[in-house]
């Protein structure tokens, strides 16, 4: 391979759907995202999601990123979706992006580190955007998400490479964890994280993590000014070291 324009041949169909049965059976699947590399798990089962807690030595409070495919249903994860959030994913979706919001009652809270919100992200890659059709559809009423951190270990550099992915994770590849291959990450840094979940508190849009998408975008978009975070903003994955 020779940079980004040169990619390995897509994971076959047969490739994609056993790790979608992987997810789909609680285990752990790794894929490419357009930002970095993720380690996946069924975003509703939380013996699942600690699995990925347990495999990056990752602090349980630490929230997850719970990515869906592009007609995913955003209302079937959150308990609330602004006109804001539609005009943000309006303009990035898919795209790396992640919105927090107010996270549905019927969503475990182990997506988000026990609180009450959720992180929603619409990645562009087409292999992920695979993985989370052919996992949707092995899920009744069809709305699979799949919370993924980076696919590293707790505090190490993202992988943008799927062979990063096996030499961080050597023990779960020999028990048959998959490791989709989709080239090296386009981006290469994680996904830009905007705090859309107070906004009935007058907190405004509040930028957690920035990212590929700027600040002055997503204010743009908005048209108004994006905030820093305060005291009271929600703790968001990757912040601390994820």
């Amino acid at each position: 391979m020779h940079g980004k324009t040169a990619t390995p041949a897509a994971p076959s169909r047969q490739e994609i759907d056993r790790a979608a049965h992987c997810l789909a059976e609680g285990r752990l699947a790794a894929f490419p995202t357009e930002t970095v590399y993720g380690l996946g798990a069924d975003a509703e089962n939380p013996r699942a999601v600690e699995r990925i807690y347990a495999a990056k030595g990752r602090p349980a409070n630490h929230p997850v990123i719970v990515h869906i495919a592009p007609e995913g249903e955003v209302e079937y994860w959150a308990a609330q979706v602004p006109p804001e959030a539609r005009l943000l994913m309006q303009a990035f979706w898919p795209g790396p992006l992640t919105l927090i919001l107010k996270r549905a009652s019927r969503i475990p809270d182990t997506v988000s580190g026990g609180q009450d919100s959720i992180g929603l992200r619409c990645p562009s890659h087409p292999v992920a955007q695979d993985l989370l059709r052919a996992f949707a559809a092995l899920k009744p009423g069809g709305q699979g998400g799949v919370a993924a951190p980076s696919a590293n270990k707790f505090g190490q550099v993202s992988p943008t490479l799927a062979e990063h992915v096996r030499g961080e994770f050597p023990d779960e590849v020999a028990q048959g964890m998959p490791v989709l291959d989709g080239g090296a990450a386009e981006v290469g840094i994680e996904s830009t994280i905007v705090d859309l979940s107070r906004l009935d508190q007058g907190a405004g849009a509040v930028l957690l993590r920035p990212g590929h998408i700027s600040a002055a975008q997503i204010a743009a978009v908005l048209g108004q000014p994006v905030h820093r975070p305060d005291a009271a903003a929600p703790r968001a994955s990757g912040t601390r070291s994820a």
